[in-house]
């Protein structure tokens, strides 16, 4: 019984060297340890450049909230700057257009009141409009951002320049109607000679 119990040992042993020398190769994963350290100090460093830009685009964000804020300042000024300019022409052509109109000869006297009254209602709606503006400028009016106070600013521009051209329009009105006046006295008391 000695003899198959060796020739047993024997042929399951080298049954295990035959399959072993097969599947050695399969073995283990080797890893390279020097990869390994260079890829964390990569990750590593990739993480500080991405901080940075962080930081930086939370700069830049700031800084355009900034130009932001100047440029509305800019336009705002623009916007009163330009009102301001309005009520000024406004007030020197109802001074001179005003006593020009009422000094002609050709304007009735019942017309002087009515033709003051009309140039009066532009210089006071103009004047209110500048009101209004040195509040909203002034104040924390209602609590407006730059935004909302723009947007406020830039209408009462257009009403001022619409003032203007009302005035504009009423003088260019009153002056066709003394021109048309002096023509008609002209042709009423020429000299004829035949």
């Amino acid at each position: 019984m000695k003899r198959p119990s060796i020739r047993n040992f024997i042929l399951s042993t080298l049954l295990v060297i035959l399959m072993g020398a097969n599947s050695s190769a399969q073995g283990l994963p080797v890893y390279d340890n020097t990869n390994f350290i260079s890829l964390a100090k990569q990750l590593v460093e990739s993480a500080k450049q991405t901080a940075e830009l962080l930081k930086m685009v939370e700069h830049l964000q700031n800084a355009r909230e900034k130009l932001e804020k100047v440029n509305n300042a800019v336009r705002q000024y623009k916007a009163v700057r330009e009102i301001t300019r309005n009520n000024e022409q406004l007030l020197r052509m109802t001074r001179e257009d005003l006593r020009q109109l009422l000094s002609s000869p050709y304007i009735r006297a019942d017309e002087v009141e009515t033709v003051s009254r009309a140039f009066n209602a532009i210089v006071e709606s103009s004047l209110s409009n500048l009101e209004f503006i040195g509040q909203v400028l002034t104040s924390d009016f209602l609590n407006m951002d730059d935004a909302q106070r723009l947007e406020i600013l830039e209408s009462h521009r257009e009403a001022s320049d619409q003032l203007l051209a009302d005035l504009q329009l009423k003088k260019r009105r009153y002056e066709l109607v003394i021109s048309f006046r002096k023509m008609q006295d002209l042709v009423n008391h020429r000299e004829t000679n035949y």
